[in-house]
């Protein structure tokens, strides 16, 4: 027989063992990943082959491909990824311009350098929330800094979000502002990494300011430029919060993303199935576009080498 002292000893040899030191220091953090992401995700992947709401008590009823078959077969549905990306596709394109001068402005050195660039990175510290709250403001067409702006030009008040161009507009800018600091910052690291030797290689050759970025500026830019297109691509593709601040989708249905389309099937619709396998749609889109860049970087390093 074993005694209380000799099972104790044993038990504390035990949780000494290097070999189980480690699986007992990760398992903490492994049963808070599971229960807080996998678990939800396995949980609605699972509903979206049933018939379940969530004010219902009735019992779900399997309905297989059913609900992922309305979704991609409603008219809605397909609208809604148009609006996306429209919204996605010119809040890019912003982010990237302005982004792109930015980091060209920076990696010179001037006077107060240091402070305006703080004031720069202030946007992509905020949240979405305020930033939402903030433009919401200013396009407000009666004590808005845009109206108050216009209104030196003209004698009526201009409501911007009043038409789908305008809100779109509205939110692209509101999303390029508070997002070009990001690619900013990741265009500088490349433009601060280029030797100064080419450069002076270069004015040595005679070669055009147009020559000298395209054959060296650009090759160290441009692989953080794509990282910058996936990140913003992949976030500006979830846009809910400044989308539904500024707008809550409107006018009508003009700035309605997928994914304020989404919340609304799930909390306002409660069609709990139907939106967790359009949100499985949105997963598979995101994921399909992570693999292209990928893609796009494995090939071009095997180009290299």
């Amino acid at each position: 027989m074993t005694d209380h002292t000799g099972t104790r000893r044993g038990f504390g040899a035990w949780l000494m063992d290097p070999k189980r030191r480690g699986a007992l220091l990760v398992t903490p953090a492994i049963v808070i990943l599971f229960v807080m992401n996998i678990f939800p995700l396995l949980w609605s992947f699972g509903l979206s082959f049933f018939n379940y709401k969530a004010t219902s008590q009735r019992v779900p009823t399997f309905k297989g491909l059913s609900n992922y078959e309305k979704v991609l077969t409603d008219e809605r549905t397909w609208e809604r990824f148009q609006t996306t990306a429209l919204i996605v596709s010119s809040s890019v394109i912003l982010q990237l311009i302005v982004g792109f001068l930015l980091a060209l402005l920076f990696a010179k050195a001037f006077p107060m350098r240091r402070i305006v660039l703080m004031l720069v990175l202030t946007p992509m510290m905020l949240s979405f929330v305020s930033v939402g709250v903030f433009f919401k403001l200013f396009y407000e067409p009666t004590f808005g800094i845009v109206s108050y702006v216009l209104n030196f030009f003209t004698t009526e008040h201009f409501v911007m979000l009043a038409t789908p161009a305008g809100a779109i507009a509205g939110i692209v800018i509101a999303d390029a502002w508070m997002w070009s600091p990001f690619v900013m910052l990741l265009v500088l690291a490349g433009l601060v990494s280029v030797p100064k030797y080419l450069y002076e290689a270069a004015e040595v050759d005679r070669a055009s300011k147009w020559r000298t970025f395209w054959t060296i500026t650009f090759p160290y830019i441009k692989s953080l430029l794509l990282l910058a297109v996936l990140f913003r691509t992949i976030e500006t593709f979830k846009l809910f919060d400044i989308v539904y601040i500024i707008t809550e989708g409107g006018p009508g249905s003009a700035t309605e993303t997928i994914a304020v389309f989404l919340y609304r099937n799930a909390f306002q619709f409660f069609k709990t199935s139907h939106s967790s396998a359009l949100a499985y749609i949105v997963l598979f889109i995101v994921i399909v576009l992570t693999n292209l860049y990928l893609y796009s970087v494995n090939r071009r390093a095997e180009e290299v080498d």
